[in-house]
Formats: structure tokens, C-alpha cells, sequence
């Protein structure tokens, strides 16, 4: 497994779950420093992504991207896979595949978490379900075009009521015509919803494509009480060889949210 930390570019996210938000130079300059393996990068949209550009500042920096998220649709324009409107669902659509492409380019999944919305008002969960399944299945072919497969990410019960749980959303998943889709296992939703993280793991299988590294107050693994230690022995077991990316709060300080990371990062991979 490899190391990876959250780099936000959008000004309206700041004190979000990102460690980094002073820009991309000063970020791979820090992660590569503290001995990461990878950025994961949150951006407005796709034009503010040069690809060439990104390749070059990870490459000198002996760093990889590790994964793309598309939070920015919702945080600075609404939009969702799941909306009543169809017109609104067609622009977050064009939202992510807009950052598939640049993702693709560097190698990367694209993340989609926010972005999924919710079934509320006019939508039953039945039709926002079939919503869902129609945009992660054609998404995911136009990731698995560059290569990489796309990541849905179930999320606690307070930002959405899709899906909260890995199991059931394997479930879903697996009965949907989406195959180029994988699981991001987020730990601190999981503290939120799971009653066991390890099992929750092993029930998701290989679909698990990528992992956030948070503890249980969304602070950095060894701020709080989550025991990682039996969550790296599941993605042991179900042969998960991606990263652990630390989607977490910037606190109490950046730098010490990404001291704190890569030093639990080393410790659970050393003791599990």
C-alpha cells in the first residue's frame, strides 16, 4: 500500500478535509519531504488542471497523483448525479468527465463523492438510484478508456442517504451494468456508519479501489480513537495494494496533520 495527502484548490473548501490548500508547488514540496508517495488533488473543475503540467511538478518531486475529486461541481455550482432537473444532471455529467479526462491523463481515478446527491422532494430513491446507476455506468467507460476505473465513495447518513455503507453499496453495485467502478472506503464515514471497519472491508472485497486515511474525529490517524490496525490487516486480506490518502482536517496545523499521517502511515504498515 502507498502513502497519499489531500491538496484542495478551491478558496471555498478551506478548513475543509484537505491538509494542503497553499497550492500545488508548496504541497509536493512538503508531501515529498514527509517521504509521501502521492497527491490527491481537489480542484474547482477541469480547467483549472494543465495535465502536462501537474505530470512535470509530481515527476521532479518523485511523487504520482493518486486520485482527483470532483467536489468542486457541488460545493461551487449544485450539481448532482441525482438532481430532478435533467438538465442539471446533464452539467455535473459534463463536470466529471471533464475531470476524467485530465485524471486519465495522469494515470489517476476521478472521485465521486458530493457529487451524487441525494433522492429528496419530486425523486424517489428508486428513480435517484437509476439516476445513479446510468451515470457511474457510462462515467466509469469513459474512465476505463484512459485505463483506471472510477471511485464512488458511500458517505455518512448526514450528506447523504444513498448509500452509507460499503456492504450494501457492493451489493447495489455488483447488480448495475457499471463495471469499470470501485469503492472508495472512506474511514471516518465508516466510524459513522459501520459497526465493524475491518469486516465492512473484507464484505466490499475487490472493489475496494482506494481508501481515506482519516481517524474518527476527521482528524489525522492518531488524533482519535480508530485502531487501523485490524482496517490494514482487512485490505491486506482482500489484496488491496492501493493508496491510503489522508482526507482530513488541516489541524492542529497543516504540517502536523501530514507528520502525524505518514508516521501512522508507517506504523500500521510496520505492525499490522
Amino acid at each position: 500500500m502507498r502513502s497519499a495527502i489531500t491538496v484542495s484548490l478551491v478558496p471555498e473548501s478551506r478548513g475543509g478535509p484537505f491538509v494542503y490548500s497553499a497550492g500545488l508547488e508548496a504541497a509536493c514540496a512538503d508531501a515529498a519531504a514527509l517521504g509521501f508517495d502521492a497527491i490527491e488533488i481537489f480542484p474547482p473543475g477541469a480547467d483549472a488542471l494543465d495535465a502536462a503540467a501537474i505530470q512535470t511538478l509530481v515527476a521532479r518531486h518523485g511523487l504520482r497523483v493518486a486520485a482527483i475529486g470532483t467536489g468542486g461541481g457541488w460545493v461551487r455550482h449544485k450539481l448532482t448525479l441525482t438532481h430532478a432537473d435533467p438538465a442539471i444532471r446533464a452539467q455535473a455529467a459534463a463536470f466529471i468527465r471533464g475531470i476524467i479526462e485530465v485524471a486519465g491523463a495522469l494515470g489517476a481515478p476521478a472521485i465521486i463523492g458530493s457529487m451524487q446527491g441525494r433522492w429528496e422532494g419530486p425523486v424517489a430513491r428508486d428513480e435517484a438510484l437509476a439516476h445513479l446507476a446510468a451515470a457511474l455506468t457510462d462515467l466509469g467507460d469513459c474512465a476505463a478508456r484512459h485505463g483506471v476505473p472510477l471511485l464512488y465513495e458511500p458517505l455518512n447518513r448526514y450528506e447523504t442517504n444513498l448509500f452509507n455503507r460499503l456492504g450494501e453499496t457492493a451489493a447495489w453495485l455488483r447488480g448495475t451494468p457499471a463495471r469499470h467502478v470501485r469503492l472508495l472506503a472512506d474511514l471516518f464515514h465508516m466510524n459513522i456508519e459501520e459497526p465493524d471497519l475491518a469486516s465492512a472491508l473484507r464484505e466490499a472485497g475487490d472493489l475496494v479501489g482506494h481508501v481515506h486515511f482519516a481517524d474518527s474525529n476527521r482528524r489525522a490517524v492518531g488524533f482519535g480513537h480508530t485502531d487501523v490496525r485490524p482496517v490494514i490487516a482487512a485490505l491486506r486480506a482482500i489484496g488491496y495494494r492501493g493508496y491510503l490518502s489522508a482526507e482530513v482536517l488541516p489541524l492542529p496545523d497543516p504540517a502536523a496533520a501530514a507528520a502525524r499521517t505518514i508516521a501512522s502511515f508507517r506504523t500500521a504498515l510496520a505492525s499490522a
